[in-house]
């Protein structure tokens, strides 16, 4: 149904028009489009079928105006722009979202604060009210965003747990300790002893406990630590790269290397293979995420299976809970070895 004015233009159909096609008041439908509370399901059926028929869309700054709420969701990622379009991951997590929100009517809005200025702009902006809470991917220790988001009674949910701001951050987390163990314990398996590990960034929470997973396999087997098998990376190919180069200078009997990323892995298997060594008859690579770049590699990656679709949906249904006023809370979802050619 719509109306059209005296030129000609057709008007968008309204509450009034909606109330009319059902047959019920406007105070039922205004129920019904904030969450049914006290609609019979007979009523609240027959304004949902009135909504499809008339077309009717809801006017969310009307709306906002009653409820002090925006209707939408900050999706903030702390990192280069440059990052976000070289990790699959982010995608992966970022469309996960987008569509755990759509089945809510919740639109998604993507931030970027790499630096600085940045971070001062997006903290403005959010603080003042244009989302009802922040969806954080990729915090750094140190990276205060999520402490004044915090402070300001922002509902907040992290993916991966925060280092440094306390417990009273919401998250939801990868068991990625876990997941580094059964890498490296499948890497022993093969019979391989001298296992090299490119970690993440020590300063996020996916870096410092898939080194910690690393670290526990190789005592547990009696294996010495040796630092000559450890260098860091950043998640980016480029450190992969540079992370196998390192690793084969400093340590020629390199037989097997646990990649805290499957991006990173990829630029192991490229480093490897220019220096004549056969994967994985000379040295096993193992990565870390299962996104499509363990697919894409060559050979095919054997790697840690994040589960994104649930961490996307949880995060969702854990911050809507923090905006319907439920207390701060934390997830942990099991990792699985995915074995494919690399290894």
């Amino acid at each position: 149904m719509t109306m059209s004015t005296p030129g000609g233009r057709r008007k968008p159909p309204t509450i009034h028009d909606v109330a009319r096609e059902a047959g019920v008041s406007r105070g039922t439908v205004s129920r019904v489009l904030n969450g049914g509370h006290y609609v019979s399901p007979s009523a609240q059926e027959a304004v949902n079928a009135a909504i499809r028929r008339t077309g009717y869309v809801v006017n969310r700054h009307a709306r906002s105006l009653i409820t002090g709420r925006s209707d939408s969701v900050g999706f903030l990622l702390t990192e280069p722009q440059e990052r976000f379009f070289e990790d699959p991951n982010f995608n992966v997590l970022l469309r996960g979202c987008t569509q755990a929100l759509a089945t809510h009517d919740v639109p998604l809005l993507l931030m970027l604060a790499a630096t600085e200025d940045e971070r001062r702009r997006i903290t403005r902006y959010i603080t003042a009210g244009h989302v009802d809470g922040v969806l954080l991917v990729s915090s750094h220790s140190g990276d205060p965003i999520a402490q004044e988001l915090r402070e300001a009674g922002v509902p907040l949910v992290a993916c991966g747990k925060p280092i440094g701001i306390g417990s009273k951050v919401s998250y939801v987390a990868a068991d990625d300790r876990d997941g580094a163990r059964d890498m490296v314990r499948h890497l022993l398996s093969l019979g391989r002893r001298h296992v090299g590990v490119v970690t993440g960034p020590l300063d996020t929470p996916g870096g410092v406990e898939r080194l910690a997973g690393y670290r526990e396999v190789l005592a547990q087997a009696d294996i010495a630590y040796d630092e000559r098998l450890v260098v860091s990376g950043d998640y980016s190919r480029a450190s992969g790269e540079a992370g196998a180069r390192a690793l084969l200078a400093r340590a020629p009997e390199l037989d097997a290397v646990f990649v805290a990323s499957d991006l990173m892995a990829q630029g192991v298997l490229a480093v490897l293979r220019e220096s004549g060594r056969r994967v994985p008859e000379d040295v096993a690579v193992g990565g870390f995420d299962d996104s499509p770049a363990a697919v894409a590699a060559t050979p095919a990656l054997t790697t840690i299976r994040q589960p994104w679709d649930r961490i996307s949906s949880e995060m969702v249904r854990v911050l809507l809970a923090q905006i319907g006023g439920e207390d701060p809370a934390a997830v942990i979802l099991p990792t699985e070895l995915v074995k494919r050619d690399s290894t």
